[in-house]
């Protein structure tokens, strides 16, 4: 995981198509992203700094870079709600759940239907 690092909303959306693609050369990446696709020389700089920052890996093959990310999705995304719960709610997810239920984000029942999941996991 990558403590503290966290991806601008560009490289974002370069991460989001490499998940999707799994690893890509950087016309790949350009194809699959959607429209308004950026220029090429911008996706290319993303993806530098997202090796710099140790997000995606690249092999060099021929002329070209291969690229994959070396960070899941969910690892990822686990780290951001880390993150944000950490920063906005006291590092308290009961707070966290609280407050999406105050705010309508989170019905009762989508409450219950998640304890019904989680129940039977722990059964399994």
């Amino acid at each position: 995981m990558h403590p503290a690092k966290t991806l601008t909303k560009a490289e974002e959306q370069v991460m989001r198509t490499l998940w999707r693609l799994e690893s890509a050369f950087l016309k790949d990446v350009l194809d699959a992203m959607p429209p308004p696709q950026p220029h090429a020389n911008t996706v290319a700089t993303i993806l530098k700094i997202l090796i710099d920052k140790g997000f995606v890996n690249a092999t060099t093959m021929g002329r070209n870079n291969l690229y994959a990310p070396s960070i899941s999705r969910e690892a990822y995304s686990a780290q951001s709600l880390s993150q944000v719960v950490g920063n906005y709610f006291e590092g308290s997810y009961k707070t966290a759940v609280s407050f999406l239920v105050e705010k309508n984000q989170l019905s009762i029942s989508d409450l219950e239907l998640l304890l019904e999941q989680l129940k039977e996991k722990e059964e399994k």
